[in-house]
């Protein structure tokens, strides 16, 4: 079977196994990596290696820039304390913790263990934001995590450097301690002058679907460039995007932020799907070269490994959650937050591709290479399943289910809109100034009062006259009153009117 067919028929079986995860409420990340080991153990199952070099751009710098063109700098500024926590904390004790546990219990090299460490300490982003966007969840909590999935893989890729760096040379030198300590800011610094490069450029492709091609092309360039000089590609592009993301807002014509927004979200799905369902199919590869004692202790030290990783983040972030609860400095302006929201958010430690293709760019002869990879997908097979499936009953445990604000934020920042827009027709007469202000003082009290009745009346009513008009188009297009392309763009402004009146759940497109 060629490597296409083989592409066809996984995307199949993702398919059938997305609708089997919506209807059993299950994240679907759990269940296409729990379904890649259960394909690999089929007899002539198709043989798909990932290149881990490769993997990382694939599937992680999309997820990356993805995530991080729609999480704002202010947040950043407001949460950098938790996510400091979070995003390197907590990774720096996760790795010192598995560290240990590879020196005392499987005998790795002081090196190789750090390098274990490095590679199963980081949650990951596209694993975080497939399941929390499957699961209801508080958006405060929501925020703090995918802003720590962005971050801290940049931590993890540092001491993983080191870490292999230290066991083929033995030592840190100055000039590698220099690359090291220049990573991160020089990563930053290039994701600004690269954003601000493509802002020149971004004016000639505009509105067109080179543009689309454009952002793709830029978004592996970065990740690529910023790879091979030696600087974090993770902060590289997620000062990329969220540069990009700053003056986009008004400068981004209505109509291309529609179509690049489709566009990136089919597309980051589809690598997800991939990444998660290539995820489970190398089991086969970690465990062909291991013989079944070998296989057992390994089983063993990642059992210990896996326990020892969710221990050691809930305990920190508790222990974190009660120190900013009693000391201001600890939070800086955000609100404290409830020990459920701290319970919540250290469960949620989901390990996802960067931690698999971490574990297979290790050398051939890297000390203990087998334990290493087997110990790192156990890790991600592990927190996807066990995780994953416990993350909705432990919010409806925690009675956090529904503790989303969404509807009272936009509701606030409805009738705001609504104020702004009739106080620049104040002073304008006429039938058109009177349409619009008889509009924006129906979303405006209504909203602002908790009162949604008089939205609703006008939704309902537009709804069933656009239903109408759709009906009319057709009987024109049947009789050939109408021409297909006008037909196409009538059916166009039909569209754009209805999505535009309608209720923010209708216009979701469900991932699964």
């Amino acid at each position: 079977m060629s490597f296409f067919e083989s592409l066809l028929l996984l995307l199949l079986a993702a398919v059938l196994l997305l609708q089997a995860s919506r209807r059993l409420t299950i994240p679907y990340p759990t269940m296409l990596a729990a379904a890649g080991v259960g394909l690999a153990l089929i007899p002539g199952a198709p043989k798909i290696t990932i290149e881990p070099h490769t993997a990382l751009a694939l599937f992680i710098a999309p997820a990356l820039v993805d995530a991080a063109f729609d999480f704002p700098i202010g947040a950043v500024r407001r949460l950098w304390r938790p996510l400091f926590a979070l995003a390197v904390v907590a990774v720096a004790l996760s790795a010192a913790a598995v560290a240990w546990l590879g020196v005392t219990l499987a005998g790795l090299p002081l090196a190789a263990a750090l390098a274990l460490g490095a590679i199963v300490a980081p949650p990951d982003a596209a694993a975080a934001t497939a399941i929390l966007n499957s699961v209801r969840m508080p958006r405060g909590s929501v925020t703090v995590l995918k802003g720590e999935s962005l971050l801290n893989d940049a931590t993890a890729l540092l001491l993983f450097s080191a870490a292999t760096a230290l066991q083929s040379q033995g030592h840190i030198d100055n000039a590698l301690a220099l690359r090291l300590t220049l990573a991160a800011p020089g990563g930053i610094v290039l994701g600004i002058l690269l954003a601000r490069l493509l802002r020149v450029i971004s004016p000639f492709v505009a509105g067109t679907l080179g543009g689309n091609v454009i952002e793709f092309v830029t978004t592996f360039g970065v990740w690529i460039i910023a790879e091979r000089i030696g600087l974090s590609p993770v902060l590289c592009l997620v000062a990329f995007a969220m540069t990009i993301a700053r003056t986009a807002g008004l400068r981004t014509p209505p109509r291309t932020r529609i179509h690049t927004f489709a566009v990136w979200t089919s597309a980051v799905f589809l690598l997800n799907v991939l990444a998660f369902l290539l995820m489970g199919l190398q089991a086969r590869i970690i465990v062909a070269g291991m013989d079944s004692e070998r296989l057992r202790a390994a089983a063993t030290f990642a059992g210990a490994v896996i326990l020892c990783l969710i221990v050691v983040r809930l305990a920190w972030v508790l222990i974190y959650n009660r120190l900013a609860w009693r000391f201001q400095w600890f939070r800086g302006d955000a609100k404290p937050v409830s020990l459920r929201h701290g319970i919540l958010v250290g469960w949620c430690g989901m390990r996802g591709l960067v931690t698999l293709a971490t574990a297979f760019a290790l050398p051939a002869t890297f000390p203990q290479r087998d334990l290493i990879v087997l110990t790192a997908f156990a890790v991600v097979l592990a927190t996807l399943v066990v995780q994953g499936l416990t993350l909705s009953p432990l919010v409806r445990l925690l009675k956090l289910d529904g503790e989303t604000g969404l509807e009272a934020e936009l509701a606030r920042a409805r009738a705001d809109l609504a104020a702004a827009a009739l106080a620049a027709l104040e002073h304008k007469t006429g039938p058109a100034a009177d349409h619009w202000r008889y509009r924006f003082a129906a979303v405006g009290p209504a909203e602002d009062e908790g009162d949604c009745s008089v939205l609703d009346a006008r939704r309902a009513v537009g709804l069933k006259a656009l239903r109408r008009q759709r009906e009319r188009l057709e009987e024109l297009k049947n009789n050939q009153s109408v021409g297909p392309d006008a037909f196409l763009l009538l059916q166009e402004e039909l569209d754009f009117e209805e999505v535009s009146i309608s209720k923010a759940d209708d216009r979701q497109i469900e991932e699964s």
